[in-house]
């Protein structure tokens, strides 16, 4: 769905909305419709989607609670999953297996192994091996319809990029990270 969609359906919903979870949705929508006017530039619009996907899952929580990003984001696949009575994100996944998510799967600069064999901290064997792995588990996942595996897959291949982009890891408007 497009942000205009989104933005109709909360104005409709929103009131039974809990308060929390209306604010969460509205800041979320607002960096969405950032990234769709920004297709001219996909580093700002990817960044956008980083901070609209944040935005969505943000909680507040006592700092003896906490969990790590990655671990809250993938706590949130799961709760949206239980959500999806109709398929829709497996739908979507396999949708775009084929193509996207195997361009992600498939591309070493954003799995982050590759960088810590390239910084001397872990061997070539060992990150070739976890990168075939991650691939094989991502498939596996599909297959299984676990759904929740194959996002988690893919978001940390995203959550390196992100990474790239947000501390300087990347060069700006290039079409391969340096």
């Amino acid at each position: 769905m497009a942000y205009q969609q989104l933005k109709t359906k909360h104005r409709a919903l929103r009131e039974s909305f809990h308060q929390n979870l209306s604010l969460r949705t509205h800041r979320a929508l607002s960096w969405l419709d950032k990234a769709e006017q920004s297709v001219e530039d996909l580093d700002i619009q990817f960044i956008s989607l980083w901070i609209a996907f944040n935005a969505a899952y943000a909680t507040d929580i006592d700092a003896q609670y906490r969990t790590t990003e990655r671990g809250m984001f993938e706590s949130f696949f799961e709760k949206l999953l239980e959500l999806d009575n109709e398929n829709h994100l497996y739908n979507l996944v396999w949708a775009e297996f084929s193509s996207t998510i195997r361009l992600l799967l498939n591309n070493q600069f954003i799995f982050q192994p590759f960088w810590d064999y390239q910084n001397g901290i872990i061997a070539e064997e060992d990150w070739k091996a976890d990168f075939n792995n991650s691939k094989k588990r991502a498939a596996q996942g599909l297959g299984n319809k676990n759904t929740p595996l194959v996002l988690s897959v893919v978001f940390r291949r995203v959550y390196t990029l992100r990474n790239q982009i947000i501390h300087g890891g990347a060069t700006w408007n290039i079409d391969l990270p340096q």
